[in-house]
């Protein structure tokens, strides 16, 4: 440290050591940390500083803290959702996954699951506008998931589909077959040419802070995202709720000729 830079704080010095003894393995995620008076010895400081330290980590998501003491996440390296390539069909059906988020969580080697349930409903409006439903009927077909990675769960998603697609296929299914829904849309002869998606960070409502095991301090990800066939009509719009901390979003793009 030079004398023009300020002095970190001794809780965050302390935060920063935690960290690295889980980024190299020595505490392996979901050990139990030693306690608040043993890492004080260990480090050379006091509880209270400890203490402030676990909390700081605890917010970011790396452990969690509960009555028999602080552990590790289970995941301590961040999800990356390639947001580029991950809805190609290829991807989507590689070893017969069943969407993008199977295809992705297998190929970073953890075990996906999903909690799946479907409905006939009437859309928010939002999603009615979006789809060009009638937004006070039930026009849409609602598939909601809950998804974990090692049976961590870290993602929230419905998926609205119009009702005059999606009623009496296999889209009303828990399981949509290879591809998941985009595949079967394509067949369906509503192939998706563009897909736009709006993010924003934000709080998590009381629903999914316990959906999510998180804490109301930390943030999510939602990721609107709407898929449009060649003529610009949108058939589906998927919500995703993702913890901040356990994701990072990639995207890249080709910019043609520079000349």
């Amino acid at each position: 440290m030079t004398e023009d830079e300020p002095r970190r704080a001794t809780f965050r010095l302390v935060a920063d050591e935690v960290r690295e003894r889980i980024r190299t393995g020595a505490y392996a995620p979901g050990s139990k940390l030693p306690t608040e008076d043993e890492l004080a010895v260990e480090l050379d400081t006091n509880r209270g500083t400890t203490a402030q330290a676990l909390r700081l980590l605890a917010g970011q998501g790396l452990i969690s803290k509960g009555r028999k003491g602080a552990y590790v996440h289970r995941i301590v390296s961040k999800i990356v959702r390639d947001s580029t390539s991950r809805y190609v069909r290829a991807r989507r059906e590689e070893g017969q996954a069943r969407g993008a988020f199977e295809a992705e969580i297998r190929g970073l080697g953890m075990t996906p699951t999903s909690v799946t349930g479907t409905e006939h409903v009437q859309p928010p409006a939002w999603v009615a506008d979006a789809l060009g439903v009638d937004a006070h009927t039930v026009s849409v077909l609602a598939r909601r998931r809950r998804m974990l990675a090692d049976d961590v769960p870290v993602q929230l998603a419905t998926s609205y589909l119009p009702l005059e697609i999606a009623e009496g296929t296999q889209l009303e299914e828990i399981d949509t077959g290879p591809g998941g829904s985009k595949s079967r849309l394509a067949e369906l002869g509503h192939p998706q040419a563009t897909i736009t998606e709006e993010i924003e960070v934000r709080n998590p409502t009381a629903e999914e802070v316990a959906a999510l095991d998180m804490t109301e301090d930390q943030r999510v990800i939602e990721i609107i995202h709407t898929g449009r066939t060649e003529d610009g009509r949108a058939v589906e719009v998927t919500r995703h709720v993702l913890p901040s901390h356990l994701w990072r979003l990639s995207y890249s793009w080709p910019l043609g000729p520079t000349h």
